[in-house]
């Protein structure tokens, strides 16, 4: 497509008729599928209940599939105007939670807004992206390679990754870092500048250990060895391998799985929900939720493939690892691949900033689709 016909098109085909035919429907549907699957693990995890979690996840679902689609249809251009707005604003939430944030299990990680409780950490990550996509989009080769160029959009992830750091909050600090390095590595910067910075992360790390509080060291060490602890630190990762391999091929059946519903198995309904499905589903079905998870991962890829504007490759692609970074760890976790981490599965696990942020981040993945065709106005995009 030329660049005059983008034009044309962004003139004569953007009214909200249009917009809504370029939805990806079928993606959609996706989406409001792997929420059904957390409407059933969750109804289970409540013992065959609709209360306390399905329900609510179900209305979460439903507010955040209207933001979704509501996102969707705002221009393109228009968010990223707004990208640097919302990356000063994450860090805003990110001082406050440290100053007044609420307090539980050792962290301070959740901040109340608007009658619910938030952790900014998870808006931050979008908001991250977002930066990170509107720096990259104008930068030319030349740019790309003068490496005071690429110092402000190192120092955007550095900061908040301290800030989460210090809630403490290590598993998502790490997500947050690595998201923004494939931001870096999708928008042309080098391998062995990333790897430098990689590099560097990996040298601290000793010094680093020793300024860990002390569950986070025994995360490490139940990881290394989950037998030292059987009662105590290893308790969790132990019974969430019992309840993996219980499951066998087929599962136990809906319902019937004795690890999650005797509460032998912790936090079912949102870290371990994985396990809990795999109990009552075996192999079969865990292989089929990573199959939907999978081909929504590979969705927001091909999203990003599609898009002829930097901004919006980059902002879909930031995206997709996200969602990939949320389901690797959550998923190796239960399976003691890497330590235990209060990651959730995403639109399966019960909670509801998790849920908004994810939905807030597929409503701007949605929007790089409807307008993946318009023309930026600085004479950067391909013809």
């Amino acid at each position: 497509m030329s660049l005059l016909e983008r034009r044309l098109l962004r003139e004569t085909s953007f009214g909200l008729t249009g917009k809504l035919w370029r939805v990806p429907w079928t993606y959609v549907m996706l989406l409001c599928l792997l929420a059904g699957v957390g409407y059933v693990a969750l109804y289970s995890a409540a013992g065959g209940a609709a209360e306390p979690y399905a329900t609510r996840h179900v209305l979460r679902f439903a507010f955040g599939l209207l933001l979704m689609l509501s996102i969707a249809l705002m221009d393109i251009r228009f968010l990223a105007r707004l990208s640097w707005f919302a990356y000063a604003g994450g860090l805003v939430l990110l001082v406050l939670v440290l100053r007044m944030g609420h307090v539980g299990k050792g962290a301070q990680r959740w901040i109340e807004l608007a009658g619910m409780q938030w952790q900014p950490s998870e808006m931050m990550k979008i908001a991250l992206v977002m930066a990170l996509a509107s720096w990259f989009h104008k930068a030319t080769w030349e740019r790309m390679g003068n490496p005071l160029f690429l110092i402000p959009p190192a120092l955007a992830v550095a900061v908040p990754v301290v800030l989460i750091v210090k809630e403490p909050n290590l598993g998502t600090a790490v997500i947050t870092a690595a998201v923004g390095a494939s931001v870096f590595l999708a928008a042309g910067v080098r391998w062995w500048k990333v790897g430098l910075g990689a590099a560097a992360v990996g040298l601290a790390a000793p010094l680093a250990y020793g300024h860990l509080h002390d569950y986070q060291r025994a995360r490490i060490t139940t990881f290394l060895n989950p037998e030292s602890d059987p009662l105590g630190a290893g308790y969790n990762i132990i019974q969430s391998k019992i309840a993996l391999g219980s499951g066998g091929m087929w599962g136990k059946g809906y319902l019937q799985g004795t690890q999650s519903h005797l509460s032998f198995l912790p936090e079912k309904q949102t870290d371990f929900i994985f396990t809990m499905l795999g109990e009552e589903f075996g192999l079969v079905g865990g292989l089929l939720l990573l199959g939907l998870l999978a081909l929504i991962g590979l969705g927001a890829m091909g999203i990003a493939l599609r898009c002829h504007h930097q901004y919006g490759r980059l902002l879909a692609l930031g995206i997709g690892m996200n969602f990939f970074l949320y389901v690797f760890v959550n998923v190796a976790m239960v399976m003691g691949v890497i330590p235990v981490g209060g990651v959730p599965l995403p639109l399966v696990s019960h909670g509801g900033s998790a849920m908004i942020t994810v939905m807030v981040g597929f409503g701007l993945l949605m929007s790089v689709h409807v307008h993946r065709d318009v023309v930026f106005d600085d004479g950067l995009d391909e013809a």
